[in-house]
């Protein structure tokens, strides 16, 4: 039993030290590429292949370091069930993810054996296999560990193993069985009780592709084609830049600085929160960093001002998601990369509408601040040179963002992992807020963990997708809309109505990968420019972290502050009618979105 629990540290340890060493050698390859480029005039050879093939290696061990710690992605409607129930769903949902897992990893060795066999060849000699490699390795860690985490009682956890007959069972011959509803239909159950998101897409992408007679390698094959998308590697890079500066005190001197230019004004407060959580949100991609990190500092100085705690609850809960818009935000990059449009047009396409949805929130904070009675601080411009020359060097983050993407001296890869370098230079050097040897792989684990429970959605929403065009269902989708709605303003119309519902079903990655192939046809169709597109698509969805079932920022601070889910709702919802007039405004005024992008 010792030797046993010797060996999973062991493991544990080179599995935590491979997924730092792949996100570390990500973001120094493009600084080493630029520097080469601007010296000498040449590169890394094959340095944007390895980067690319290192995200693959970040997706997969980071979902599998995520499954070890039960982070992945997941509905939580089972918490609605009462509790001496939740166990039985709880065992039910990670015994049909076990079989899955176990299907995907089948599916995977059989994949890793056709690029054996096809002896391709990445950079220096390293065959691609020995990279996919790590698509079955990590499908396979993620079923024992769901197995695992499934309860503390090791009957209940051989019981979930029973999950390795699913492939056995659906598996035998689909077609003539008739097995692919029922089939689906229980990983549709599963998913409602807490199976990982990205298991039900790929659990049902197996299902319907051997209905048609396709090998369950298919499914592997099309999460490799992650390695063919340029900008991906951006994502954990931005991410990445955000953690670094949350685990300073970078936040502190960004709020002093916001307090000393608007905490002057009525509402003062709630101002400076909105636009505190807007600035870190926009980087880390996350609402749940700033929900978790700054929730806890700010919460209290907007009750202590005089706002109620409702009011305050109901302004953290949607701060965290309301930077979702601003350049580098992960989600905009993400629908850049699903929908083939440019980033550079997409970041600047959302800036106006993400200004504006901050303003609205900004605006009501001021309404409800006119109501308290009693002096407000004053301005002094002493405060406000001093908190901007404390914060000066985090506040050129987004300058050097800029100058590097829009001034055409870096790729988007490359301005990502430059930021990651100004961040660190702040926090290590500048501020010495963080410990490159005591914090660092912390922080690069922490990444890869959160990069990881999303991108492997895509990974399964990419065969999806495979499915869905080998099926024709754009093509017939399309046709079914254009027989039914034949008016450009009524398409607006249903198509936010949708989102919504989209919205509260699926959290705001599923939604990129998986809805977004469905509706870019559709609206190509009645002339809507695909910038503009984008943005209504994550206007919409960003307000579905704030829509149950699912809304993922409700259960957050549920979570954070100890509150009821629905009474934290009940907070939002003031809130939440604002945002839905400025996503109809997005919506319905295209300058908005389309002045800076073209």
């Amino acid at each position: 039993m010792k030797f046993a629990s010797r060996a999973g540290r062991a493991a544990t340890r080179v599995e935590d030290g491979l997924t730092v060493a792949a996100l570390g050698a990500m973001a120094l390859l493009p600084i080493l590429e630029i520097a080469l480029r601007r010296l000498f005039r040449f590169g890394v050879p094959g340095s944007i292949l390895i980067v690319q093939h290192l995200t693959l290696v970040v997706t997969f061990l980071g979902a599998a370091i995520a499954a070890r710690s039960g982070r992945l992605l997941a509905l939580a409607t089972g918490t609605f069930l009462p509790e001496r129930w939740q166990r039985w769903a709880r065992g039910f949902a990670s015994s049909v993810g076990v079989g899955i897992c176990a299907w995907l990893t089948v599916g995977g060795i059989e994949f890793v054996r056709s690029e054996r066999a096809g002896a391709k060849i990445l950079v220096f000699g390293i065959p691609s296999w020995v990279v996919v490699a790590i698509i079955p390795i990590a499908f396979a860690l993620i079923g024992l560990r769901l197995a695992w985490l499934a309860s503390s009682r090791p009957a209940v956890r051989l019981a979930t193993l029973s999950g390795l007959l699913l492939p056995l069972v659906l598996g035998r011959d689909a077609t003539s069985a008739g097995l692919v509803g029922p089939g689906v239909g229980l990983i549709l159950a599963g998913g409602a009780l807490g199976l990982p998101i990205f298991a039900a897409m790929g659990g049902i992408a197996i299902v319907l592709f051997h209905a048609q007679g396709v090998p369950a390698a298919s499914i592997p094959a099309a999460a490799y084609t992650l390695t063919s998308f340029p900008v991906l590697p951006a994502v954990p890079l931005f991410t990445l830049t955000g953690l670094i500066l949350a685990s300073g005190h970078a936040s502190d001197r960004v709020v002093r600085v916001f307090d000393a230019l608007v905490g002057w004004l009525p509402g003062g407060p709630a101002i400076v929160t909105t636009l505190v959580f807007a600035f870190f949100t926009s980087f880390t991609g996350a609402s749940g960093v700033t929900i978790l990190s700054l929730g806890g500092l700010l919460l209290p100085v907007l009750v202590k001002s005089g706002f109620t705690e409702e009011f305050s609850l109901g302004l953290v809960t949607v701060a965290g998601s309301i930077g979702l818009l601003l350049p580098p935000s992960v989600p905009i990059m993400l629908y850049a990369v699903r929908a083939q449009q440019p980033v550079d047009k997409m970041f600047l396409g959302g800036v106006i509408p993400g200004i504006l949805l901050v303003g609205l929130v900004a605006a009501w904070g001021v309404r409800q601040g006119l109501r308290i009675p009693g002096a407000r601080k004053a301005f002094t411009l002493r405060e406000a040179a001093a908190s901007i020359r404390g914060a000066v060097w985090e506040l050129l983050l987004p300058v050097v963002m800029a100058i590097a993407l829009f001034g055409g001296f870096a790729t988007t890869v490359e301005a990502a992992a430059l930021t990651v370098l100004w961040a660190l230079f702040i926090q290590c050097v500048i501020r010495r807020d963080v410990s490159i040897t005591r914090d660092l792989p912390k922080i690069l684990l922490d990444t890869a963990v959160l990069v990881g429970g999303f991108l492997i959605i895509l990974a399964m929403a990419l065969s999806l997708t495979d499915y869905f065009n080998f099926a024709e269902i754009p093509t017939k989708a399309l046709a079914f809309v254009q027989q039914h709605v034949h008016s450009k303003y009524v398409f607006l119309l249903v198509l936010n109505l949708f989102l919504l519902i989209v919205g509260a079903l699926m959290d705001i990655y599923s939604a990129i990968f998986v809805v977004v192939p469905l509706v870019v046809p559709m609206a190509a169709a009645y002339g809507l420019d695909p910038i503009h597109l984008g943005i209504i698509f994550l206007a919409n969805l960003e307000l579905g972290y704030l829509t149950p079932p699912m809304g993922e920022n409700l259960f957050l601070s549920a979570y954070r502050f100890d509150k009821p889910v629905l009474g934290v709702f009940r907070a939002t919802l003031p809130f939440y009618v604002i945002l839905a007039l400025g996503v109809l405004l997005v919506t319905y005024v295209p300058a908005m979105t389309l002045w800076l992008a073209r």
